[in-house]
């Protein structure tokens, strides 16, 4: 069997799973974000916290609550790398410089979990199981909220509220998040990921010198690492890893746990929103962005050129044997694509073209799927975004799910969409411009260049992911992407909350002959042409310098 044809039957395998899970997962995060029954152990949770599950919030107080859970999860994971030597089970490793502490800190309640750290010679099973694996929950869970409380805007009318934010966050966590997750990770085991707290032992000798590597909660942390779309491995190598990733198996049930929500919430807004055929527009643009990535980086990937790529089947720079450029294409389109930033391959050893599709993916605004949450209101804010241009042609005012599109819609919608291309080309430009942030590029020309566009990318974008290459663990590059970060991931939940509350005060409006079908395939081709066209072009300068430059060089 050719390399190719495997890779068609990964795609096939992978959608087939999709399908099976995506109606009653979806239907299953309705009720559990519907219901009005609280379990034992989540009354509990709401005694100590000191929250009332009953209580209804408007948009300010569940922001208010977002912020305020996020502030003390970056104090407390903060807190914890800067006291890590002194704490037991440390693995005789030291507590962590206050720029990387800080970084860390950020990037892991952020959801994107960039690392400019080596896992396995830097971070100790307290930091790792308590810390780290603690916020892929809870930042993904933080996702899932702020998305259902936009979908309460579009279904509820004449009331500001949105729900309740530590109800939501208890139940994303509890309920859905927490049990895949237990069955992820025994699946992982099975695969041959390791599931233990074993301290640092010799593995042999190499070149002269001896090899050390420490155990640890690898595959339970792996499992939420993908399903929440954090992608924070617990070794440098990450998903490249065999203790992370064994074997071509595993890492197509790797990539199933990243897609698995983003496109089953895709169901959930549907059923909220009292139709399905909605819910079904979301997900085929989703779709078709993500099979057209996918496809098109492997075709980049597989193309030969030269003796040395027919002789390796494609272009192997940088990929593990163990999954060929079919299971590293797959895997690096959908971490891209989503907020997952976890690797199994470099990405800066990619072609040109292929590195600037992992780009173009989070540049996106990673919405096909995109991350758990964040993902879905990322994509419905680009539906407002259609609809309100799809008004323009036809002058008519536009319309959404009953709820008009004004002026104070469309500009919460603009401000959403400006937040990340601001950061990412405002950092790039200063890094490139100034003389000590460009010493980190190991690489000059187009490709350098690439490296630093990469980085902002990935963090403002909440990815995570790199292109190897930047040393990036600098004071510079440790604050300014741990700011990007932040703004990156906050920023854009002030608007959607804003704009959740806004449509949830509304009256909705009767549909006419003139109402736009928002439910067919044209709608979902105008919104796929929308988001290529307004968010893609934003960012064609920039990847004008870069991997097209390279691209076109090679």
């Amino acid at each position: 069997m050719s390399s190719q044809i495997a890779g068609v039957l990964q795609l096939l395998a992978l959608i087939s799973a999709l399908a099976l899970a995506h109606r009653p997962l979806g239907d299953y995060m309705a009720e559990v974000y519907s219901s009005g029954k609280h379990y034992r152990p989540e009354r509990w949770v709401y005694r100590v916290i000191g929250a009332d599950p009953a209580a209804e919030m408007r948009w300010p107080a569940y922001l208010r609550a977002v912020l305020a859970f996020s502030v003390v999860s970056v104090l407390f994971l903060y807190l914890m790398q800067r006291v890590q030597g002194s704490l037991p089970g440390s693995l005789g490793f030291a507590s962590i410089d206050p720029d990387q502490a800080f970084n860390t800190a950020v990037s892991f309640v952020a959801n994107t979990n960039w690392q400019s750290y080596y896992g396995e010679q830097a971070m100790a099973h307290v930091v790792q199981t308590g810390g780290l694996a603690v916020q892929n929950f809870v930042s993904a869970a933080v996702g899932m909220a702020v998305a259902v409380a936009l979908v309460r805007g579009f279904s509820r009318s004449r009331t500001g509220e949105l729900g309740n934010f530590w109800t939501d966050l208890v139940r994303g966590t509890v309920r859905i998040l927490l049990p895949i997750s237990v069955i992820g990770a025994v699946v992982l085991v099975a695969c041959g990921a390791i599931q233990n707290f074993s301290g640092i032992h010799q593995v042999g000798q190499f070149m002269g010198g001896t090899q050390e590597w420490n155990g640890g909660a690898v595959a339970s942390q792996e499992a939420i690492k993908e399903l929440g779309t954090n992608g924070g491995g617990y070794f440098n190598a990450n998903s490249a890893h065999p203790f992370e990733n064994p074997n071509p198996l595993s890492n197509l049930f790797e990539i199933f746990l990243i897609l698995l929500i983003p496109f089953a919430l895709t169901r959930t807004f549907g059923r909220m929103v009292g139709s399905s055929k909605q819910g079904y527009a979301i997900l085929g643009a989703m779709a078709v962005i993500w099979v057209g990535f996918t496809v098109l980086m492997m075709w980049t990937e597989f193309a030969h050129r030269g003796p040395a790529f027919e002789m390796a089947g494609g272009a192997m720079e940088g990929k593990e044997t163990r999954f060929g450029i079919a299971g590293s294409s797959l895997f690096a389109v959908a971490t891209t694509l989503t907020s997952t930033g976890a690797v199994n391959s470099f990405h800066s050893s990619y072609t040109g073209f292929g590195g600037g599709i992992t780009m173009l993916g989070m540049q996106l605004g990673e919405i096909a799927p995109g991350g758990v949450g964040s993902g879905l209101y990322g994509m419905l804010i680009m539906a407002v975004i259609a609809v309100f241009i799809a008004g323009l042609m036809v002058g008519r005012t536009p319309e959404y799910l009953g709820k008009k599109i004004g002026t104070r819609q469309i500009k919460l919608a603009a401000c959403y969409l400006l937040v990340t291309p601001a950061l990412v080309l405002g950092f790039t430009a200063v890094a490139v411009a100034l003389p000590t942030p460009a010493e980190s590029m190991t690489n000059t020309g187009a490709h350098g260049f690439s490296e630093i566009l990469y980085a902002y990318t990935s963090g403002a974008n909440n990815n995570g992911s790199a292109f190897a290459g930047l040393d990036a663990d600098t004071p510079w590059f440790n604050t300014t992407i741990g700011i990007a970060m932040a703004l990156g991931r906050f920023l854009p939940m002030v608007f959607v909350l804003a704009l959740a509350g806004s449509l949830a005060e509304q009256q909705p409006v009767p549909t006419t002959a003139g109402t736009l079908r928002t439910d067919k395939p044209l709608y979902a081709g105008l919104l796929v042409g929308t988001v290529v066209t307004v968010t893609g072009l934003t960012y064609f300068p920039a990847l004008a310098l870069g991997p097209l430059a390279e691209g076109l060089a090679s």
